[in-house]
Parts: structure tokens; C-alpha cells; sequence
């Protein structure tokens, strides 16, 4: 995985609440009818309302978090889903937290 796409993808506010709004989808996406938003992701457009951002704005934040490898993105019929990617997640912070950790 290309760490500096990584980090570009975590140092971006937009980005970070997009992670966090997934973190529960049921919570925060409740009122999305298509698809259960736990089990099949949250569409594109649900998040850009909740970023209170255009979609095609929104659309570029998610294809950044998609080449971190931080979220997969699943199309369904003229919609696109996304849900995060718990382990790239966690061996990105792992990583980061290996990285920041004293040398001896």
C-alpha cells in the first residue's frame, strides 16, 4: 500500500468524518431505504449530505479513501455504496503508531 496516499486520505477533515459517519452506519444513515447501510454500505449521495457538500466534491474525498485502501466502494444499480475496510484501518493506525513509537 502507497503510505503517502494514505496519509493524504487521513489529513483531510472531510475525509476523517467520512470514516467516522461509517463507523455506524445505522446510527448516522438510518433513513437510507435502498440498502441496509451496515450490511451493504452507504450511497455516495447520503454521505455528501451528510458532508453538506456537492457530490461530485464528495465523490473525490471517497476516491481518495478508496486508493487508501480505506473503503470499498460497490455499485448497485445507478448507486454507489461505500463501507470501510476495518483492517486497512487498523494496520494503517498499527503502522502510524510503529512509526511514531521511540527508536532504541
Amino acid at each position: 500500500m502507497d503510505r503517502s496516499i494514505q496519509i493524504k486520505a487521513m489529513a483531510s477533515g472531510p475525509r476523517l468524518k467520512v470514516l467516522q459517519l461509517l463507523a455506524e452506519p445505522q446510527r448516522h444513515f438510518a433513513d437510507q431505504w435502498s440498502a441496509d447501510p451496515a450490511e451493504f454500505g452507504v450511497c455516495m449521495t447520503m454521505i455528501a449530505k451528510a458532508l453538506d457538500v456537492a457530490q461530485p466534491t464528495a465523490s473525490r474525498h471517497l476516491d481518495l479513501l478508496k486508493q487508501a485502501g480505506f473503503i470499498t466502494v460497490r455499485r448497485h444499480l445507478k448507486w454507489s455504496y461505500c463501507k470501510r475496510e476495518e483492517a486497512a484501518i487498523r494496520e494503517y493506525l498499527d503502522w502510524l503508531a510503529a512509526e511514531l513509537a521511540p527508536r532504541r
